[in-house]
């Protein structure tokens, strides 16, 4: 994967080539972006169970260039049961990030599949969702080969996932994590696919697939009922945008992190840093990264809960004003509190121009560790991230938000190049976007260059327990010599390591010539015709 791929009739992107081709087999058949992204999707919760699951969220955009792309926000909400007395009687000062009382919110992905499928229909699209999630189907009733990042996260978190309910029967072999490529498969799920493919979406929230996911919540000892469940929905948002020169960024409002994405790259494009790759371009844009999750950590929650306008920390004062604070010669002390998180984020960009920006996550690598016996779904732990005291935006209470590391990113160029691109990665998302979008859109790298190119990753994120500044061991050492010299707490990582993240992403020439790029840290392919 060292060249950036290139067709004229349909590009796709995502973490496994299982899904790409999945995507791409849509758009072969006149699909268009959006259904291709719920064919990929679906794939990737089979395919890729320890990074994604239909239990979890997801948040889209979606737009052609020249548009203001439209937001899907499909979050899940905390129980109506899920209060902090709750976690009290079970005498837990924190919310359990493993079991039954991390599983306190519903699961918003599906109802966002089910409303970009409407949008979708407004747009030419024509193909029913059974269509859309048979290789999906195939790949859980037939058998799928298991990845070395599943085998190894297996591993590595089964003490704390091995007694969860229902994950050992699903995911471990004679009691132990599987081996790097051997067949899985996952009859329960395959059911649950074709199941969604009759009845439709909206029977995963109102209908006889939500009976069934209820008791076996309940069962499991979680607070997600099947009330919960009905009061979930996704809806359209607008999202958050900024202007660099040349460019027009967009990004996922709260209870995303995408603010602080925006407003990386908006400081970042204010120091005058002139070349990629060196002290100045590294050091920028981890500063600029501290100064955005400063704001992000204070403000960013529940929206409903929310006391201050994100969109006001994207005005050019205020990024200015945040780009005069960073030092171009010494690094700022760190750390704030991290976050964790595991997610695929996949891209699309039919041969009208529609593009679409998709991330859909669980929070931990396979989520609560819950597996739901009769449909065989995982289900999330994101509602581990509310906090039990205090106040503001991130304190738990019925009906909720939780916070949100996922993000997914758009551009549309002044010259009419239109780009959607993002990566998984908890604390890393906004990061790696900075250095792929710095690279490719301010550098004029290659886009499969800006995604191969060695990274670092400021705080704990998927796979890692450190805060430290992490960078991978391909950098030159004159420049890790130059960052340690400035104050920052440097960490060395193995070359390709998927902490730093599974990134993609597509470019529409204004010939309509696509350009698409994955990442070698993942199992994923670009894929176009």
């Amino acid at each position: 994967m060292l060249n950036t791929v290139r067709a004229r009739r349909g590009m796709v992107t995502s973490p496994h080539h299982l899904a790409s081709e999945a995507g791409l087999r849509v758009l072969r058949e006149g699909g268009n972006a959006v259904e291709a992204i719920v064919a990929m999707a679906a794939a990737l919760a089979v395919v890729y169970p320890h990074m994604t699951a239909i239990g979890g969220d997801g948040f889209w955009l979606i737009g052609a260039p020249g548009e203001t792309p439209v937001g899907i926000d499909a979050c899940s909400r905390a129980a109506a049961a899920a209060t902090p007395e709750l976690y009290a009687q079970a005498g837990l000062t924190a919310i359990p990030q493993r079991g039954p009382l991390a599983a306190n919110t519903t699961a918003g992905t599906v109802a966002g599949w089910g409303e970009a499928l409407r949008l979708s229909t407004e747009r030419g699209g024509r193909l029913p969702l059974a269509r859309l999630l048979e290789d999906a189907v195939w790949h859980a009733r037939n058998g799928f080969a298991v990845t070395a990042s599943q085998s190894q996260l297996t591993a590595a978190k089964l003490p704390e996932l091995a007694d969860v309910s229902g994950f050992a029967d699903v995911f471990l072999t004679d009691g132990a994590a599987p081996a790097t490529g051997a067949t899985m498969t996952l009859p329960a799920l395959a059911q649950t696919l074709e199941r969604l493919g009759r009845e439709g979406t909206e029977s995963f929230y109102r209908g006889p697939l939500a009976r069934d996911i209820a008791h076996d919540l309940t069962e499991a000892g979680a607070p997600v009922t099947l009330d919960d469940l009905a009061a979930c929905h996704a809806t359209r948002v607008a999202p958050l945008q900024v202007d660099l020169p040349g460019v027009r960024l967009f990004n996922f409002p709260p209870p995303t992190q995408g603010l602080a994405s925006l407003m990386i790259l908006g400081i970042f494009s204010r120091l005058g840093v002139r070349e990629a790759e060196g002290f100045a371009h590294l050091h920028g844009l981890i500063e600029a990264t501290k100064q955005a999750f400063l704001v992000r950590d204070r403000v960013v929650g529940d929206p409903g809960m929310m006391s201050e306008d994100p969109r006001d920390f994207l005005a050019d004062g205020v990024l200015e004003r945040l780009a005069r604070r960073i030092d171009p010669a010494r690094a700022l002390p760190w750390p704030t509190p991290p976050s964790a998180g595991d997610t695929v984020w996949l891209g699309a960009i039919d041969r009208d121009g529609l593009a679409a920006s998709f991330i859909q996550s669980i929070y931990f690598e396979f989520g609560s560790g819950i597996v739901l016996p009769q449909t065989g779904i995982v289900w999330q732990n994101r509602g581990s991230s509310f906090a039990l005291t205090g106040d503001g935006p991130r304190l738990l209470a019925p009906g909720r938000k939780p916070f949100h590391t996922l993000n997914p990113a758009m551009a549309s160029f002044a010259d009419g190049r239109h780009m959607v691109y993002g990566t998984m990665g908890g604390e890393g998302q906004p990061q790696t976007q900075a250095a792929l979008f710095s690279r490719y859109g301010l550098f004029g790298q290659e886009l499969q260059a800006a995604i191969t190119a060695p990274r670092w990753l400021l705080g704990r994120t998927w796979g890692a327990e450190t805060v430290t500044l992490k960078l991978e061991d391909r950098f030159p050492p004159d420049l890790i010599a130059a960052l340690r010299a400035a104050g920052h707490d440097v960490e060395m990582v193995p070359a390709f390591d998927a902490m730093m993240g599974h990134a993609g992403a597509i470019v529409r020439r204004p010939d309509a010539t696509l350009e698409g790029a994955g990442d070698p840290r993942s199992d994923g392919a670009a894929m176009g015709f």
